[in-house]
């Protein structure tokens, strides 16, 4: 299983953090080490003094495919999930500003939350799905599936252009505006159409 994660997806997020807008997705992979096991807490890592929360939705390949074409993309999966790309961002900074890779800001052990998987057929249009994530039952995040720049069929196109898919593959979708720091005993929930598909513990 590989975590495929697509980066600058949602403008507003890209204009928070003052990245220049991508001429096509922005793709970067974390390893299985950094999925978050099943009801553990989140320990924040010691080399890092901003950790930020990004919420986003999920999509599980189900069938191995290469250079899928667009219209065929959405016979590739048919379970969506919500989850959350832990960055270090004090770190990542430091790697951008050397022109060096994010794999230890994004690829951390436990800097992936993969929340429960629903059907795809449950949710009327995968292109106009809202989800958000609430800090301490404060709603800090706030998105719509049909604000992201590459929608999903397309981003399963591209990514199998470079990797090939396999069955089990996730690819996190990007994250909306409002990402931020967490500290120790915040309480996360992720809601995808109203449904809670995540909550974690700080530590």
């Amino acid at each position: 299983m590989k975590l495929i994660c697509i980066g600058r997806n949602y403008t507003e997020h890209i204009e928070e953090l003052a990245n220049e807008r991508p001429e096509e997705p922005v793709v970067f992979i974390k390893p299985d080490s950094s999925v978050l096991p099943k009801e553990q807490d989140f320990y924040i890592p010691e080399f890092s003094k901003e950790v930020h929360y990004e919420v986003e939705v999920l999509v599980k390949i189900k069938k191995v495919g290469k250079h899928i074409d667009e219209k065929f993309a959405h016979t590739y999966y048919d379970e969506i999930g919500l989850g959350i790309d832990f960055t270090a961002r004090d770190l990542q900074s430091k790697l951008k500003e050397k022109g060096l890779p994010w794999e230890k800001a994004k690829g951390f052990d436990g800097a992936a939350v993969i929340g429960r998987w629903l059907p795809k057929n449950r949710f009327e249009n995968t292109n106009n799905m809202d989800f958000s994530l609430l800090k301490n039952d404060t709603v800090v995040q706030k998105g719509n599936t049909a604000h992201m720049l590459w929608k999903i069929d397309e981003l399963i196109s591209y990514v199998s252009t470079y990797f090939m898919l396999k069955k089990g593959d996730i690819i996190f979708t990007g994250t909306p505006a409002g990402v931020g720091k967490i500290q120790a005993n915040d309480y996360l929930t992720g809601i995808l159409e109203a449904q809670e598909m995540f909550h974690l513990k700080i530590k």
